[in-house]
């Protein structure tokens, strides 16, 4: 069994594509559809290597998504998989915890390697 990725994005296009350049790396990918449920399914797996999340999505963004994680204590790596690339955002998602940001569309490849990366 691989290691799990949690999937955080409103966009279920977004999440098959991130399905498709991960799982031939052997990773299991566990999807959220927003922030609540990202942090609603983190809660209940305590065995995510690392979470890969949206920024913008409805009922609570990922910025938010991941402050409640830490708040909860869930040291789990996350990187920032967004449309979005302002400097103060990304400053702003780097202090609440996030340890990566890529941009949409993204290089599968690319994705695999920080996944990879950050998930040991």
């Amino acid at each position: 069994m691989g290691k799990k990725v949690l999937v955080v994005d409103d966009s279920a296009t977004v999440r098959q594509q991130v399905r498709l350049a991960l799982a031939p790396s052997g990773y299991d990918i566990v999807e959220a559809f927003d922030g609540e449920d990202g942090l609603s399914k983190a809660r209940e797996h305590d065995d995510i290597a690392i979470a890969i999340c949206d920024v913008n999505m409805p009922r609570m963004d990922g910025i938010e998504m991941i402050k409640r994680m830490r708040a909860d204590g869930l040291a789990v790596p996350i990187v920032m998989l967004t449309t979005e690339g302002q400097p103060a955002l990304i400053k702003q998602a780097k202090e609440a915890g996030a340890k990566g940001w890529i941009v949409k569309p993204f290089n599968a490849q690319l994705l695999v390697k920080a996944v990879d990366k950050l998930a040991r």
